[in-house]
């Protein structure tokens, strides 16, 4: 009876010892005699000591800093670019057996695909299409770790730095760049008032007295002001007719 005793007792402390918990977003992976068994769920679970073994693998999406990386744009512009890589576990037994720190490894090739792709690309499409880079990138760091157990979400490049002389350069020219568009408009504002301007004499020349009766308006609107002196200068037109009239005589 004892020795029934000692055993359940001993039965008991085993069962509790060998209670695992993994929470709703882990999963374990199990061993067995040191050869993968099976994947654990959430709940409690059990792991015989000595025969079993197990790690935790967090299935929640990771957010990895890339650090800043030191590239050269296909036109030979050196650049820093780094990146921030949203990630999570597809399959946690890859996870664990395929690599040794997936962490590690996934935030290791993600610099090096950044500066392969930087390298492909010219200043002005790394600044203009920051979208489509980080998309390629993401598209070649899931392709890669796929074997791993990975799942790549999303790539964002943070920030790309320039050196100080390319940043004065870049400068200068989008001044010039707004310069150019103020003269361009300019230029087309002064084009269509002369078109205007020509299609409203062409009317008044057309139509007898409608100069001499828009001189008088221009006059009066003038006048409304008793501090402005006018200066009228006689039509050609009257001046003609005072010829044509003395020829007469």
């Amino acid at each position: 009876m004892p020795l029934l005793i000692l055993l359940l007792i001993a039965g008991g402390f085993i069962i509790l010892t060998s209670i695992r918990q993994i929470n709703q977003y882990e999963r374990g992976v199990k061993f067995s005699f040191g050869k993968f068994s099976s994947i654990m769920e959430p709940g409690w679970r059990l792991v015989l000591p000595i025969i079993q073994s197990y790690q935790k693998v967090d299935m929640r999406t990771k957010a990895v800093d890339v650090p800043d990386q030191n590239a050269i744009t296909r036109d030979n512009v050196s650049v820093r670019v780094n990146a921030v890589i949203y990630y999570k576990v597809s399959a946690a037994d890859k996870a664990i057996i395929e690599v040794e720190d997936f962490r590690y490894a996934v935030s290791q090739y993600a610099q090096t695909t950044m500066r392969n792709i930087v390298g492909e690309v010219t200043l002005d499409e790394l600044l203009a299409n920051r979208d489509k880079i980080a998309d390629r990138i993401r598209e070649i760091v899931d392709h890669e770790t796929d074997a791993w157990g990975l799942k790549v979400a999303n790539v964002e490049l943070k920030d790309v730095s320039l050196p100080p002389d390319m940043e004065r350069t870049i400068a200068k020219q989008a001044e010039a760049e707004r310069e150019k568009r103020a003269v361009i408009i300019n230029s087309e504002g002064e084009l269509a008032a002369s078109q205007k301007i020509a299609e409203a004499a062409a009317i008044l020349s057309a139509v007898p007295g409608a100069l001499h009766l828009r001189t008088l308006q221009s006059i009066n609107d003038i006048s409304s002001d008793a501090s402005n002196t006018v200066v009228f200068a006689t039509p050609l037109e009257v001046l003609k007719a005072f010829e044509g009239f003395s020829k007469k005589q």
